[in-house]
């Protein structure tokens, strides 16, 4: 057998391609890990909320991805159809929308004794179920994914009521 010596020129050329390749792969690596969302990111991107908690003609307000979103029980009082805009539980009927004006970005306010929400701003007006029903609003409020677990409504996953809502 004859042995074959490398040359210095074919060594070095050996190595610098080998760390080429190490810090390639480094390289590579380190921007998967910051195209990846942390840990709390993906965290902050669910909530839970039970909505047996909101009395009948009630509405709370919590924050979903540093946005408002108004939970609305809704009553008998509340004629307006909106059938594809109600989540049915067995503790009630609900309205869930992110509380920001389709118009401008402003938050409305809820207004109890009208059943509907009023946009200071430019006098936006939006039914109980959430559609605009006044002003320059060019669209309803939007309704954030969600997924039903009982009572209980996990805002950042789209369950079935949610994709039958947005699809029908």
């Amino acid at each position: 057998m004859s042995e074959k010596k490398v040359s210095r020129r074919d060594f070095l050329l050996y190595a610098i391609g080998g760390w080429a390749a190490v810090g390639a792969g480094a390289t590579l690596y380190a921007m998967y890990k910051t195209w990846e969302p942390l840990p709390e990111v993906k965290a902050a991107g669910i909530v839970e909320f039970d909505l047996a908690t909101v009395k009948p003609g009630e509405v709370k307000v919590i924050e979903w991805r540093k946005k408002p979103v108004f939970i609305l029980h809704r009553t008998p009082e509340m004629k307006e159809d909106c059938t594809k805009r109600t989540i049915k539980t067995s503790s009630g009927e609900y309205t869930v929308v992110i509380g920001i004006c389709t118009h401008l970005g402003c938050i409305p306010n809820w207004e109890p004794e009208n059943n509907i929400w009023h946009c200071p701003c430019h006098g936006g007006k939006y039914n109980a179920c959430g559609i605009n029903i006044f002003g320059p609003p060019p669209k309803p409020l939007y309704i954030p994914p969600f997924k039903l677990e009982g009572t209980k409504i996990v805002l950042g996953e789209e369950g079935p009521e949610y994709k039958q809502m947005v699809s029908g």
